[in-house]
C-alpha cells in the first residue's frame, strides 16, 4: 500500500490495513455471537478500504451496500453498530424511525438526522485540533492566570496622562475671535518638537525598579503555579457563556424546545452573556483553556475535514425501522404516516444534497444501518424502494443459555465485572461461583422463551435481584469476601422460580 493511500486512509478516519478477520476479532471482545452479522458489518467496512484505492474515475461510482438487520431487542444490533462506529473512528448517530411520525403525518423533518451526524463529526474533529493545540496554549492560559493573581503585572504599562498624541495640535475653535484663516488659507501649526512634556528621571527610574520588582514577582508566581502550590487560590473571573441557536429548533412543535429557541435567539442577538464568577485557580485554569482553546481553534477548517468524514465514513443507525413498516395493507392515519417516513427517508438514503450550518452534506456514500425486530411486520412490508436501499439483510439469532454464560464473564464490561467493581469501592469482594452463572444464565433463557424475549437485557434486570440486598447493606460487609452461588442465587429468586409465570417478577 503506498505512503498516498495510507494518507488518505487516515484522512478519513478508517483504519489501516484492518482486514475484517481483525474487526470480527476486535467486536469479539464486546459482543457474544452473532458471526453473521459481524461478518457483514466487516464487509462493509473493509469496502470502504477499498474503494478509497480505487481510481478516482470510478471512486465515486461505488456506493455503500446498506446493512438491514433483523432479530429481537437486546441481541446486539444497536452494539454492533456502535462498537464498529468507535473502532473505525467514525462519526456515527444512533436515531429511531419512530421519532418522525410522533408530530402530524410526517413528524420531525428526516434530514435532521443528516444534520445531526454532521454535528457529531464537527464536534469530533474539533476535539481532535483542539488535542493538538493543547500543548501550545498551555503557556497562554498560564499568563491569564498570573494577570488574574498579579493584577498589573503583565508589563504593560498604561498611560495615565491625557496628554495629546505626538504631531496633533489642538487649534479649539477655529471659527472664533483667533481664527487662523488668513484669506483662503487654514494654517495649522505643526510644532516642530514634541509636545508632551518628558516625565522626569527619578520618576522613570521608579517606575522602571517596580516594573522589574513586578516582573520578579511574576517568575515567583509562575515557579509557585507550575508546581500547584496556588491551584486552591480563589481568582475572579469572567466566564463568556455562548449562545447556542440552530434554525432546527424554530420548527419545534413542543412548548420547552420553542421557548428554548427563543431564548436562544435572544443570547444570539445580544452576543452571549458574561458572568463575573469567584473560582480556584484550578477550575479557572480549565475554563481559560476551554476558552483559548476555542479562540485558537481554525472553525472553518475543522468543519471541511468534518464534511469529508462524515460523506466518506459516517455511519446512521436507523433503529425500530420495523415500527414504520405498513402491515397487511393497513390503510389507517397511523399506516399514512409510517409511509410519509418512508418516502421522506429514502433519499435520504439513496444519495441527496442536505443543507447543514457546516456546508451541503452529500449522503451518497455515508452507511446506512437498519435494525428492527419484525416481530410483527416483515421487510416485505416496506416500501419496494426503501427494501431496494437496504441490499444486505441479515437475521440475529435469538441468545441461548450457552450465549448468556459467555456474555456475564467474557467480554471487557462483562456485567460480572462491573458488579465485582463496583462492590470493591464499598471494600467488598465479591465471587461468582460458575454454578451461579449457570444459574443465571439458564433463568435467563427460561424467562425469555416464556415472555418477551429482551435478550442479553434480562441478565440485568436477574442480576439486579440477586444482589439488591447485598448492594443495599455493602458498607456493613466492608472487608468481606462473598461468593456467590446457585443457592444464594435459588434463595433471592426463589418466589420466581416456583411461579411459572416468571414474566410477572421479573420484567
Amino acid at each position: 500500500m503506498t505512503e498516498e493511500i495510507k494518507a488518505q486512509l487516515n484522512s478519513k478516519g478508517i483504519p489501516d490495513g484492518l482486514t475484517p478477520a481483525q474487526i470480527v476479532e476486535k467486536l469479539d471482545n464486546y459482543i457474544i455471537g452473532q458471526q453473521k452479522a459481524k461478518r457483514f458489518v466487516a464487509v462493509a467496512l473493509r469496502n470502504r478500504q477499498r474503494r478509497i484505492k480505487l481510481p478516482e474515475e470510478i471512486r465515486d461510482e461505488v456506493a455503500p451496500k446498506n446493512i438491514l438487520m433483523m432479530g429481537p431487542t437486546g441481541v446486539g444490533k444497536t452494539e454492533i453498530a456502535r462498537r464498529l462506529a468507535k473502532l473505525c473512528g467514525a462519526p456515527f448517530l444512533k436515531v429511531e424511525a419512530t421519532k418522525y411520525t410522533e408530530v402530524g403525518y410526517v413528524g420531525r423533518d428526516v434530514e435532521s438526522m443528516v444534520r445531526d451526524l454532521m454535528a457529531v463529526g464537527y464536534n469530533m474533529v474539533k476535539a481532535e485540533m483542539q488535542e493538538k493545540l493543547r500543548e501550545k496554549c498551555i503557556p497562554m492560559v498560564e499568563d491569564q492566570l498570573l494577570d488574574l493573581l498579579l493584577s498589573g503585572s503583565s508589563g504593560k504599562k498604561k498611560r495615565k496622562d491625557s496628554s495629546p498624541k505626538r504631531d496633533v495640535h489642538v487649534l479649539g475653535n477655529i471659527f472664533g475671535e483667533s481664527s487662523p484663516i488668513q484669506g483662503s488659507l487654514i494654517q495649522v501649526d505643526i510644532p516642530k518638537e514634541n509636545p508632551a512634556q518628558d516625565e522626569p528621571q527619578e520618576e522613570i527610574e521608579e517606575e522602571t525598579s517596580t516594573s522589574e520588582d513586578m516582573a520578579s514577582t511574576r517568575e515567583k508566581f509562575r515557579t509557585m503555579l507550575r508546581e500547584g502550590k496556588l491551584e486552591d487560590r480563589v481568582v475572579e473571573i469572567t466566564v463568556h457563556r455562548q449562545p447556542s441557536f440552530s434554525m432546527n429548533m424554530m420548527g419545534a412543535s413542543n412548548p420547552e424546545d420553542l421557548e428554548e429557541s427563543i431564548n436562544g435567539l435572544q443570547e444570539l442577538l445580544s452576543g452571549g452573556r458574561s458572568k463575573r464568577r469567584n473560582v480556584t485557580v484550578r477550575e479557572a485554569r480549565q475554563i481559560l483553556m476551554a476558552d483559548t482553546l476555542e479562540r485558537n481553534t481554525d472553525s472553518d477548517k475543522a468543519a471541511d475535514e468534518a464534511k469529508k468524514r462524515v460523506e466518506q465514513s459516517g455511519i446512521i443507525f436507523i433503529d425500530e425501522i420495523d415500527k414504520i413498516a405498513t402491515h397487511g395493507g393497513e390503510g389507517d392515519r397511523q399506516a399514512v404516516s409510517r409511509e410519509g417516513v418512508q418516502r421522506d427517508i429514502l433519499p435520504i438514503v439513496e444519495g441527496s444534497d442536505v443543507n447543514t450550518k457546516w456546508g451541503v452534506v452529500n449522503t451518497t456514500h455515508i452507511l446506512f444501518i437498519g435494525a428492527g425486530a419484525f416481530s410483527v411486520s416483515a421487510p416485505s412490508d416496506l416500501i419496494p424502494e426503501l427494501q431496494g436501499r437496504f441490499p444486505l439483510r441479515v437475521e440475529l439469532e435469538p441468545l441461548k443459555k450457552e450465549d448468556f454464560k459467555r456474555i456475564l464473564t467474557e467480554p471487557k464490561n462483562a456485567l460480572v465485572k462491573q458488579y465485582e467493581a463496583l462492590l470493591a469501592t464499598e471494600g467488598v469482594t465479591l465471587k461468582f461461583a460458575d454454578e451461579a452463572i449457570d444459574r443465571m444464565s439458564f433463568i435467563a433463557e427460561d424467562v425469555n422463551s416464556h415472555s418477551e424475549n429482551i435478550g442479553a437485557r434480562r441478565l440485568h434486570t436477574i442480576m439486579e435481584t440477586v444482589l439488591e440486598e447485598l448492594s443495599f447493606d455493602a458498607d456493613r460487609h466492608a472487608g468481606e469476601t462473598i461468593t456467590i452461588d446457585s443457592k444464594y442465587v435459588d434463595e433471592k429468586l426463589n418466589g420466581v422460580i416456583q411461579n411459572q409465570n416468571l414474566e410477572r417478577y421479573i420484567l
